[in-house]
């Protein structure tokens, strides 16, 4: 990498972090808090904002079921707090939902719940991001105007900012996410202190229009359908809940209670501000439509419709404009931090699938400053493709959105259930049996609820857009089976094989070692054969568990080269080799130092992505240094039997080299 390069890198992502300082990027509950729950925050923002729209079908009197609405999402909320306590308190790794139904369902189902995490966390960038750029742009019409523009900036600066670590991400995002919070208790305590105490009568711009309903004559059936609707719409207040679950690692110490309180604080804040805002907006009288333009009757000419918050602060600080602005500014940046939450779930969950050889092994990495780097960028060019796709149109995404969460849901729920009747079985002590039961009975509620969720989501979303959702998951499943099974060849290949001990033509030097493998024991049965005066083994120490496994195994094979562990407290590989041949060198300047690398040879370009291109990068840095010799012994996969060869006799010189061409 260029000095210029290094050098712009610093500057946007700071100074890399050594491996022993990852104690210090956990996060204390105050941090953990607005990193984590915004997500759920945030959706107060707009799962009101749907619930009104879909009701506007039916005309201004289907306004009167939001309450009852608001009431059943904040109850499936409640339930599925609860339920969530007990999963991080039961599996505080960091596998979350995944985790729990791998575990007590098996690898399918858990590979269902990673398919419909990865497709929730992305949406919920762009539902989020979108989101934001239509509540700045109730604010600023140039934003109303470039809302694709806007989200897909929003996006990169979050990449950005995210690449720098979690917990400096969390530091900077605490104060917005906590302005969000205080600001919208305030708008809601004032507007119903106004309301109920002083008498005064409040009311929305809105609330002097009328309503030209859709489809004023529903019943039965049809009504039931669109309460239906509108419910699995306010859902989407749900989304973030499962995040802390993924996310306790990312916790100080004791993980799981902190986690557990952080969620509790969520879930009671979420709670309290779904319902202040849906009954503060039905007592000040807005009217929110899906299409103002047709349905809104009363409006005045080019009339631009706000967000049910900005129109809510509107009203409640009439005669305070910096009131408005206010919630304005920290309601967009709450909805724009909402994606921080993805952006801190999304490359977790892919370093563990990608630990479970179901993603390529790149994302289970951590970078420079100890984030998951390539999870991060992986997300943020999903969420932008989403973005530009749709328009950075929330009503259009959001028909894709919470279906995977809720897929998730059902089978954590479903997996927790099974845990505590398996450990119940052989539990005697008296007390912990009865807690045992009793974590069962909250998450067989937690199952019952959000399976009938997720039924009403099906139904009523299918044909609006969450196929689309269910077909990307599907494909990711697939996609991740396919992965699997290469990775699961490739390790059987190198390992279920005997060495058979013969030997090729002579040569030396040093051999580098990432496992004990058959392309290992190929290079040092070739460096052995050769003429030379030392021969050494040396492995890089990116993984402390991975290395010390490696020696022991090392320590009981028959293999008598020396094996030596170079430190790499920066995770790298390429420069701790480079500057320990440079040592070689200036110890022996005379010396020729050869250095031998055991390399795959595979059949397609999609599985060259799937390994680490550690030897190309070794060969390339390697070339450049003044008497050293670079040695790559191949380990041909079967794959590359399946590669289409090269048809010498048809190469340019083939006559000159012997072969008939048959050319006259």
């Amino acid at each position: 990498m260029s000095k210029l390069s290094t050098a712009t890198k610093r500057l946007l992502l700071g100074r890399p972090f050594r491996s022993d300082k990852l104690g210090h990027t956990l996060l204390p509950k105050r941090i953990a808090l607005p990193v984590f729950a915004s997500d759920a925050m945030s959706s107060v923002a707009y799962a009101p904002e749907e619930i009104f729209l879909v009701l506007s079908v039916a005309g201004i009197s289907a306004y009167a079921y939001t309450p009852w609405i608001g009431l059943s999402v904040a109850i499936v909320m409640a339930v599925v707090v609860a339920s969530y306590r007990q999963n991080v308190h039961a599996y505080p790794s960091g596998g979350g939902d995944y985790e729990v139904a791998t575990v007590n369902l098996g690898p399918t189902a858990g590979l269902t719940v990673g398919s419909a995490l990865m497709v929730d966390y992305v949406l919920t960038v762009a539902v989020s991001i979108s989101s934001a750029a239509s509540n700045i742009g109730s604010a600023l019409p140039f934003v109303a105007q470039h809302k694709v523009l806007f989200a897909v900036a929003a996006i990169v600066l979050l990449t950005a900012v995210n690449l720098r670590g979690i917990r400096e991400s969390g530091t900077a995002f605490a104060i917005p996410t906590y302005a969000f919070i205080v600001g919208m208790f305030l708008m809601l305590g004032w507007g119903f202190f106004r309301i109920y105490v002083l008498g005064e009568d409040v009311h929305a711009e809105s609330s002097s229009f009328t309503l030209n309903a859709e489809d004023s004559h529903l019943y039965g059936i049809a009504f039931a359908f669109l309460i239906a609707r509108a419910f699995s719409s306010g859902c989407a207040a749900l989304t973030g809940v499962e995040a802390i679950s993924n996310g306790v690692p990312a916790f100080q110490k004791p993980k799981s209670r902190n986690a557990a309180t952080t969620l509790l604080l969520l879930g009671s804040i979420a709670i309290v501000l779904l319902m202040g805002i849906i009954i503060l907006a039905q007592k000040i009288g807005i009217v929110y439509a899906h299409n103002p333009q047709e349905q809104l009757v009363g409006a005045p000419e080019g009339y631009h419709q706000k967000t049910l918050i900005a129109q809510i602060a509107e009203a409640v600080f009439s005669g305070f404009p910096i009131g408005f602005f206010f919630m304005a500014i920290v309601t967009a940046l709450i909805l724009v931090l909402a994606a921080n939450t993805a952006f801190n779930g999304f490359p977790v969950l892919g370093s563990i699938l990608a630990q479970d050889r179901y993603l390529p092994r790149q994302l289970h990495t951590r970078g420079d400053r100890l984030a998951f780097s390539n999870g991060i960028l992986f997300l943020s060019g999903a969420a932008i493709a989403f973005v530009v796709v749709f328009g950075a149109e929330v009503t259009k995404l959001i028909q894709l959105y919470i279906v995977g969460v809720f897929v998730s849901f059902v089978l954590s729920q479903t997996g927790m259930i099974k845990h505590w009747t398996r450990h119940l079985k052989s539990e005697t002590d008296k007390a912990q049996r009865a807690r045992m039961q009793r974590s069962r009975v909250i998450n067989s509620i937690g199952l019952a609820m959000t399976a009938t969720v997720l039924i009403i989501v099906l139904i009523t979303k299918f044909a609006a857009g969450a196929w689309i959702a269910i077909v990307a998951m599907v494909a990711i499943f697939i996609v991740m089976k396919m992965i699997r099974k290469h990775y699961d060849s490739v390790a059987a290949e190198l390992e279920e094989q005997e060495w058979d001990g013969v030997l090729p033509s002579r040569t030396h030097s040093i051999v580098l070692v990432s496992k004990l493998h058959m392309p290992t024991m190929r290079a040092l049965a070739y460096a052995r054969a050769t003429r030379l005066d030392t021969l050494e083994a040396i492995t890089v120490n990116v993984d402390e568990p991975d290395t010390r496994a490696l020696v022991r195994e090392w320590e009981k094979s028959d293999v008598t080269v020396p094996l030596k562990v170079i430190e790499s407290p920066y995770r790298e590989i390429t420069k701790p080799v480079l500057d320990y041949v440079k040592r070689v060198r200036r110890d022996a300047p005379r010396d020729v130092v050869t250095v031998f690398i055991p390399e795959y040879v595979v059949g397609h370009w999609w599985e060259q992505i799937l390994h680490n291109q550690s030897a190309l990068r070794l060969k390339s840095r390697l070339l450049f240094q003044p008497g050293v010799m670079v040695t790559s012994v191949p380990w041909q996969l079967s794959s590359s039997a399946k590669a289409k060869p090269l048809d010498i006799e048809k190469t340019a010189g083939a006559t000159r080299r012997g072969y008939d061409t048959g050319e006259k």
